[in-house]
């Protein structure tokens, strides 16, 4: 096991860990991990080999269920079922005409305009790092205009921001302020901007310390 699959391993562990205590809602929606063949076969029908990071953390979990509470990741995204990620590629590749080799691992919880991808382009200097796909945006790096933010990187930055209740600090300087992880009053985690009043009904809670 490389350092860095084991760093996707320990941090998703201390996510999973945070959300059984803090947000019950949103860890009953996790679901079973795949298996290294469903994995292969995923590969086999985009034609493509993910990074060993994004292999490894679908090896914990095939992505997440529908739901209250499955807005989990940064800007309120779901990880997609390996099945639903390999449908996602061929709508961009094919139907949108993106570039292959970016790999759109997670999409807006209840609609499909934006969502995180992972760089699956081997030749490139951005291979394995995090980026932000949207329909009319295009495919970016993310942060916007760093050099490469690998996905075992953010995802020990998500757990410590959870168990730190504040935004993500990117790599080199910097927050994510406008984009902050919020506890809803049916147990489940999402991440809104905190500047508009309208996103904070009843019983939502701003994470602000650590719990």
């Amino acid at each position: 096991m490389t350092d860095d699959i084991q760093r996707v391993a320990t941090a998703w562990g201390r996510i999973e860990a945070w959300l059984q205590v803090h947000a019950p809602a949103s860890a009953a929606l996790l679901r079973p991990p795949a298996s290294a063949a469903a994995v292969a076969a995923a590969e086999t029908a985009m034609g493509l080999e993910l990074p060993a990071t994004l292999a490894a953390w679908y090896r914990l979990r095939d992505g997440f269920d529908e739901g209250h509470g499955s807005g989990i990741l940064p800007s309120g995204m779901a990880m997609l079922p390996l099945e639903q990620l390999v449908d996602e590629y061929q709508t961009h590749t094919d139907d949108w005409e993106r570039e292959e080799g970016i790999v759109p691992f997670a999409r807006t919880a209840g609609d499909l305009w934006s969502g995180w991808y992972v760089d699956a382009r081997k030749d490139d200097p951005f291979f394995g790092g995090l980026g932000h796909w949207s329909v009319d945006g295009g495919d970016e790096p993310y942060p916007s205009g760093s050099d490469r933010w690998l996905l075992a990187d953010w995802l020990v930055e998500l757990a410590a921001a959870l168990e730190e209740g504040r935004c993500l600090q990117w790599p080199g300087g910097g927050t994510d302020a406008y984009n902050w992880p919020v506890l809803t009053g049916r147990q489940g985690l999402t991440w809104v901007d905190p500047r508009d009043p309208r996103l904070f009904p009843d019983g939502m809670s701003k994470l602000e310390g650590p719990r």
